[in-house]
């Protein structure tokens, strides 16, 4: 791609906790990559971001920074989160661009300065239009889903920092939860886990790759044992222990049992006729979270709803902002409105 085919392009971007995904108009999702920076902590310059600075983390010496600019899917280190939307952009073309207009997916829940942080970060990096998008709405327009039809449709978007859990009909959302608690809660649990049972400390990027791997959400067919390396809390040497899919599940029960409460909650506010449409098409879930093996089994346990995992989960996000900017003058009504003071 040169500069010619981007120049004032239209971007659509799913700025997540875990994952950054870039849609540019015309030509698809052109980025994936984790939302991790690495930088120089005298100049504050970024040495690698993406999957470059994700091969350094927890492994980095004094000189060197290895941070998420994004936390709970918000922006929570403003100037490094601005380097990094800078150089996502600067990657997906040969040289620097100045988007046109850009759609960001944000949280339902975000407050009015995290909005104000997100657009101006947005700005700062080149964009002339801001608009911004629920998360869930546009996983609900990413997966297919007629937004502006009068039936009623529920979206449970589990991301890396919140789940987005939404009611929406008549290109609105009629009810939402917005809660912390997601991928990252489930890695901290699992690493809480082995601190306290085995006397071992291990890092973030192994506790997300232990979740992925043996984590769930009901009892398994077969429980799966893996062996995990890390460092022994009382020797100080490293240590490699087994454990089993059991003790992993037990680890996840809080932060399962804290997504389930939330989507019983939204159940509950949703108005009856809603409630109906819900019943006949079931719940969709979206995000990196849907991926946990048997969370949709144990939300239909829970709900005696139809629950299905949505394909392809992890883009559903920035596929739904790519329609967006497609056809930004149909899609006009599902954006989140700018508050003028």
């Amino acid at each position: 791609m040169g500069i010619l085919d981007l120049f004032g392009a239209d971007i659509a971007m799913d700025l997540g906790t875990a994952n950054t995904l870039i849609y540019v108009k015309g030509k698809g999702i052109v980025l994936n990559e984790p939302s991790i920076v690495a930088f120089d902590r005298n100049t504050k310059k970024i040495i690698a971001l993406g999957n470059r600075a994700k091969e350094m983390q927890g492994k980095e010496h004094k000189g060197i920074r290895v941070t998420r600019p994004m936390r709970d899917g918000v922006i929570a280190d403003f100037e490094i989160a601005e380097g990094m939307i800078r150089a996502f952009i600067r990657q997906v073309s040969s040289s620097f661009i100045n988007a046109r207009r850009v759609v960001v997916a944000v949280p339902s829940g975000i407050t009015e300065v995290e909005k104000r942080a997100v657009r101006d970060s947005a700005e700062h990096a080149g964009a002339k239009e801001v608009h911004l998008i629920a998360e869930p709405m546009a996983a609900a327009i990413g997966i297919g889903i007629d937004v502006d039809a009068p039936i009623g449709c529920m979206i449970i978007d589990i991301g890396g920092g919140t789940t987005e859990i939404a009611v929406i009909a008549l290109s609105g959302i009629v009810n939402e939860e917005s809660i912390r608690i997601a991928g990252d809660e489930m890695n901290n649990a699992i690493m809480q886990f082995f601190k306290k049972n085995h006397n071992i400390l291990i890092g973030e990027k192994t506790a997300e790759a232990i979740k992925c791997e043996v984590g769930s959400a009901m009892p398994l067919k077969e429980e799966l044992t893996i062996q995990v390396k890390g460092r022994d809390l009382v020797g100080g040497i490293p240590k490699t222990t087994e454990v089993s899919s059991v003790e992993i599940r037990e680890a996840l029960t809080e932060a399962v049992v804290q997504i389930v409460d939330a989507t019983k909650l939204s159940l509950e506010r949703t108005p009856p006729e809603l409630s109906a449409d819900i019943l006949d098409r079931g719940v969709m879930l979206t995000g990196g979270g849907a991926l946990l093996k048997g969370l949709d089994e144990r939300i239909r346990m829970e709900t005696n709803l139809p629950v299905h995992v949505a394909e392809d989960p992890l883009t559903a996000v920035a596929r739904g902002a790519g329609k967006v900017i497609e056809n930004l003058n149909h899609y006009s009504r599902v954006l989140i409105r700018n508050r003028r003071y």
